[in-house]
């Protein structure tokens, strides 16, 4: 009689709103710095392609909205016919290996430079409050506040970058709603400080990001859509003083949008290092949020299969791993050695080197 290998949870299918997937591994969100003067390259195509199998969901790179929301050298946009076109073949790419393609869009808000800025003007935010130290080696520019009648006008280019990601090709948008960008600065305590109806109560701190939930779900529809929160994590000095309250707050007015998903990443989650301990406070939250529950920050393999297995989540988020291992669900499967990351080369501009040269599986053998 002939031993049958039991699956493994990460490997097993899923159906994501109308998006069959057949296994649970997702590449993460992952800046690169490649697309030269904010145009995704033609080297893109490779990057994206290896890293895609069929009905495997892969997320994009956080995509600029408007000529404000850049905040790093070489980071993509979606706002102008140029960006558009640039991004099909890519996209087209992943469609020909069988994958489903999220565009995530974003604006850095605050975690920018004047030199980033039309006409080298401040960068906008909830707030005036500059972040007080370099990071990473970064220098910011104290920002403007935006006024109260300003939101609608960045509300309405998330509404058209996500209407051009879907013409680009994408099979939906991911917001970016992490890490202490624009979004976050409106809805963490410790950066907002606004006295209009955008500030102070949890409700008016988390109009902002709804009103882009809303403005892109009619847009697009929202079984196009996702979107990725960190009410835990303090990036970018963007912590909040009741996190928890913060994300059951998010999760439950998302789910009167039907949107595809919320992408959660863990407490645990340190830029530059995971801890290896395992926090379960996503649980709350994971519970209360009707549709895909997305995990991501510092998962292994054997974390991904736990959190499927105890159904802490639905699919989890790879990044640096799938960054050094384009066939990761390979490796997966197989237990297989991983390659290692070189994180001197995550965010350099070579269009190959720690970019599209980290060996397949069958190149190492």
């Amino acid at each position: 009689m002939v031993a049958v290998t039991p699956t493994l949870p990460l490997l097993t299918p899923y159906k994501m709103g109308k998006f069959n997937l057949s296994h649970r591994i997702v590449l993460a969100p992952l800046t690169r710095q490649r697309s030269y003067d904010n145009v995704p390259q033609p080297h893109a195509v490779l990057y994206y392609s290896q890293r895609a199998t069929k009905g495997a969901l892969l997320i994009s790179e956080a995509t600029g909205v408007s000529d404000t929301a850049q905040g790093f050298l070489h980071a993509p946009s979606i706002w102008t016919r140029e960006q558009v076109e640039a991004w099909k073949p890519i996209v087209d790419a992943v469609h020909a290996k069988g994958g489903i393609f999220f565009c995530q869009i974003w604006h850095a808000g605050r975690v920018s430079n004047s030199g980033f800025q039309p006409d080298g003007q401040a960068p906008v935010s909830s707030t005036d409050k500059p972040i007080s130290s370099q990071v990473e080696g970064m220098e910011f520019t104290p920002p403007r506040r935006l006024r109260t009648d300003e939101i609608p006008q960045i509300v309405n280019d998330f509404r058209i970058a996500a209407r051009n990601a879907i013409e680009a090709g994408f099979d939906g948008v991911e917001i970016h709603g992490a890490h202490g960008f624009l979004i976050d600065q409106f809805m963490k305590d410790q950066v907002n400080n606004r006295t209009d109806q955008y500030g102070g109560s949890l409700e008016n701190r988390c109009r902002f990001p709804l009103e882009i939930v809303e403005a892109i779900a009619n847009e697009i529809g929202s079984d196009k859509l996702g979107i990725r929160l960190s009410p835990h994590v303090n990036y970018m000095e963007s912590g909040d003083s009741d996190p928890e309250a913060l994300g059951l707050y998010m999760v439950k007015s998302l789910n009167k949008y039907g949107i595809a998903y919320c992408h959660m990443v863990e407490p645990r989650m340190k830029i530059g290092a995971g801890n290896p301990k395992f926090s379960e406070s996503l649980l709350p939250m994971r519970k209360a949020f009707n549709s895909t529950f997305i995990v991501a920050g510092g998962y292994d393999r054997e974390d991904g299969n736990k959190a499927v297995e105890e159904n802490r989540g639905d699919l989890v988020a790879y990044g640096r791993l799938f960054l050094a291992n384009p066939d990761l669900p390979r490796r997966f499967e197989l237990h297989a050695p991983l390659n290692k990351y070189n994180r001197e080369t995550f965010y350099t501009h070579d269009p190959v080197v720690g970019y599209t040269d980290y060996p397949f599986l069958e190149d190492t053998a």
